[in-house]
């Protein structure tokens, strides 16, 4: 005999019959109470998870969004690793930053970008968006001499240094 199931037909000491999951409780009121099941079995697609192109196109075409967000970071990592002229990381940088801001305008204008879409389209706009512009201000911000100066940044960073 398994466990949970009743020893003989009719035997009113028996366990209750369990539910489709295998599992039965009482709720408040006496009935039967439907539980949770244990395992998840499927995940919903996030908003505009699907097919940025048609079923018939390439592999590649198909994620168009995707790859142009990471044939531009790539290049980014690239100028970084290469270090081809004096202010490389600092481009380099900036076109990571660029990278990840082309997605988050992606994510908002494009009804379907494939596997761009992590989250909903709102928290997929917000992560991208803000990953991106920190990274952009760091790279313009970066020493030694900033493309862009704010005092208060450079207040609070001698504040904490000395």
């Amino acid at each position: 005999m398994t466990s949970g199931t009743p020893e003989a037909p009719g035997n009113p000491d028996a366990a209750e019959p369990a539910d489709a999951e295998g599992a039965a409780d009482t709720g408040a009121k006496g009935g039967p109470r439907r539980r949770p099941p244990t395992v998840t079995t499927d995940t919903a697609r996030p908003e505009g998870g699907g097919r940025a192109a048609p079923g018939d196109a390439p592999a590649p075409a198909r994620q168009w969004p995707l790859l142009t967000v990471l044939v531009l970071a790539g290049l980014g990592l690239l100028v970084v690793g290469t270090d081809p002229f004096p202010q490389a990381f600092r481009v380099g940088a900036i076109l990571v930053g660029s990278a990840l801001l082309t997605g988050a305008a992606m994510r908002r204008v494009l009804p379907s970008v494939g596997m761009l879409a992590v989250r909903s389209r709102f928290t997929d706009m917000i992560t991208y968006g803000v990953m991106g512009g920190l990274i952009v201000l760091l790279a313009l911000m970066v020493q030694p001499s900033p493309w862009l100066r704010i005092p208060f940044l450079e207040d609070v960073l001698h504040l904490t240094v000395t």
